[in-house]
């Protein structure tokens, strides 16, 4: 801010008055300047004078209590959103994580604010699946007296878009709890509607008499906010590593990508992620160009590139379709009930070429969602490659209805980028996947495939910070030969003792298939010596199958071992998860 005089020498003021004034206000914040407004005007109603009574005791807060469910930190991201705006309305919010929730503390809570992202097909984040459970259940409590909003974000590729949302929000209803503010159920590009679904249910729950005599501020535009976060804005980095991890006898491709910054790298963490921005397969959207006919639109071609999702089909999708064209036979279709089953493995080309329907660059604007980055967790730590970062990125492609397919950001990757080429990229923190704060914690990390990235990252930091607990690695992929990725640098870390152990199952390299569930199975004992000593576990990879195939083989270990019931078992691996000792980052 400059610190230039802000009053006018034609101010009705002395120049030792005007200066005295210039230094309490060139320093002041919107805060203070609004405070001092509203002060003043008081002060005129008042007469000029101040009041001798005795000022009346200052209004207690109203409580706000807020719980996220999140997986990859958007719930909670809007959760701190919530509060900080909350508590400049004159609330007193409190931020409760779904993993730390009990739900006994709920009927107290008077006014509530859920925001809950969906995982898979219809489930609930793995930290919010045991009070979700109990929420759910039969012994959860009533909610009579509590108002309550819910935000619900999800994937539209999905069938169950926002389930768990809306459950919460049915939920809470049913357990006598009043809607404060209408559910919304919110895709990829969430932030924009977020943000006004924040304003209009803070509103919703003030209470009447909380606009009484209070000075409006626009703390988006005010400058000086405490509470002002970092830049979320991409970044533009050059590639200066691009090195296929596989043979080139492997059937997989796996990209290592090495970034560099012009200003330096951002200050992540092991266990964090960058986001990249791609763009879609140019012969792809040459089609869809073709078959629309608007090929000669450089404009639409250059928006389809980079900002529209082209390959995302999901039965909101066709009802936009059937809206913009006025086409009887998708809407037809839609009505039928067939789409659901009809978009799994299909994209827009199909929906295109099964209801041909002349379309405009408006047509396209209106049916497609914006192109969301992709996020890939870290694979490097700044403290042993400075200023770069490194991600581990397998090209995702397959072929289904005759047609060839492709990730969008894995493949972009794969195959357009090159050395010396440029990326958007944005940071993405994870709290909830840290290395032990005490570096004499034991760790057992499993990662199959590019799973395995961001413990290279706890490897070189622990490395690099001589950190003396012991650390063990399940390791799997399909061939020893082939797909064994990092493999001189895990032996390198076995060598200078930065890493303690490695066990490794390539499912293809005999004929019984071999998975790292049947690595720990085999070495249960050990993995539970490890953990009772106080050990934290952490699991990177495949959410569907991968992640609950380990977590089931850790339940079972606890069986065979100390000889627990199942029943038992189970609430141990709980009290792990809940203790920040079973930690997982799935996908």
């Amino acid at each position: 801010m400059s610190r230039s005089a802000l009053l006018p020498r034609t101010a009705p003021f002395g120049d030792g008055e005007r200066a005295s004034l210039d230094a309490v206000l060139v320093n002041a914040s919107p805060v203070q300047r609004a405070w001092l407004a509203g002060f003043l005007a008081g002060l005129d109603a008042a007469g000029g004078q101040p009041q001798s009574a005795t000022a009346p005791a200052a209004k207690a807060s109203e409580p706000l209590t807020i719980i996220y469910a999140s997986e990859s930190g958007n719930s909670e991201k809007l959760a701190g959103d919530v509060a900080k705006l909350a508590r400049k309305q004159g609330f007193k919010p409190k931020v409760v994580d779904f993993a730390d929730l009990d739900i006994a503390t709920l009927p107290k809570a008077g006014k509530l604010v859920a925001i809950a992202a969906t995982w898979g097909e219809g489930e609930p984040p793995a930290r919010a699946v045991r009070a979700y459970g109990e929420l759910m259940g039969e012994g959860a409590p009533r909610l009579e007296g509590v108002e309550f909003a819910v935000l619900s974000l999800g994937d539209t590729s999905y069938v169950e878009f926002c389930a768990i949302g809306k459950a919460l929000d049915a939920r809470f209803e049913a357990l006598g709890g009043k809607r404060a503010a209408e559910r919304a159920d919110l895709d990829l590009d969430f932030e924009t509607p977020a943000a006004e679904w924040i304003k209009g249910t803070l509103k919703a729950l003030a209470p009447p008499a909380a606009t009484d005599n209070v000075v409006a501020v626009d703390f988006a535009r005010a400058g000086g906010d405490e509470d002002a976060e970092p830049s979320r804005d991409p970044v533009v980095v050059e590639v200066i590593e691009h090195v296929n991890l596989n043979s080139s006898r492997s059937d997989k491709e796996t990209i290592h990508l090495a970034l560099a910054f012009e200003d330096g790298a951002p200050a992540y963490e092991p266990g964090d992620s960058f986001e990249i921005y791609p763009e879609n397969d140019p012969q792809l959207v040459d089609e869809i160009l073709t078959a629309t006919g608007l090929s000669g639109d450089e404009a639409l071609r250059k928006a389809l590139l980079a900002e529209r999702d082209i390959t995302t089909l999901s039965a909101a999708t066709i009802e936009r379709f059937a809206k913009a064209t006025g086409s009887e036979d998708a809407k037809a279709f839609v009505e039928g009930g067939e789409v659901r089953a009809w978009i799994e493995g299909r994209n827009l080309i199909d929906l295109i070429e099964r209801f041909p329907a002349k379309l405009t660059a408006e047509h396209l604007g209106t049916i497609t969602r914006p192109l969301p980055p992709r996020a890939y967790s870290i694979a490097s730590s700044r403290k042993e490659v400075g200023d770069e970062v490194h991600l581990a990125i397998a090209a995702v492609r397959y072929e289904t209805f005759g047609r060839k397919r492709s990730g969008v950001a894995s493949v972009h990757v794969a195959d357009r980028i090159r050395n010396g080429a440029k990326l958007r990229v944005r940071l993405k923190p994870n709290k909830h996947f840290r290395l032990p704060s005490d570096p004499a914690t034991d760790i057992i990390m499993v990662g199959p495939g590019t799973g395995v990235a961001p413990f290279r990252a706890f490897v070189q930091e622990r490395r690099a910070t001589e950190a003396p607990g012991r650390s063990w690695l399940f390791f799997g992929d399909r061939h020893f030969t082939h797909d064994f990725l990092y493999q001189l640098e895990w032996q390198e870390a076995l060598e200078d003792k930065s890493l303690t152990r490695i066990d490794v199952a390539f499912s293809r390299d005999q004929p019984e298939k071999i998975y790292v569930q049947n690595r720990i199975d085999q070495n249960a004992a050990e993995l539970v010596e490890w953990l009772d000593g106080g050990a934290h576990l952490y699991v990177c990879g495949d959410a569907k199958q991968m992640a609950k195939d380990v977590r089931a083989s850790v339940v079972r270990a606890f069986e065979t071992v100390k000889g627990l019931s199942a029943a038992e078992a189970e609430a141990h691996v709980a009290g792990l998860e809940r203790a920040k000792k079973y930690q997982q980052d799935v996908y």
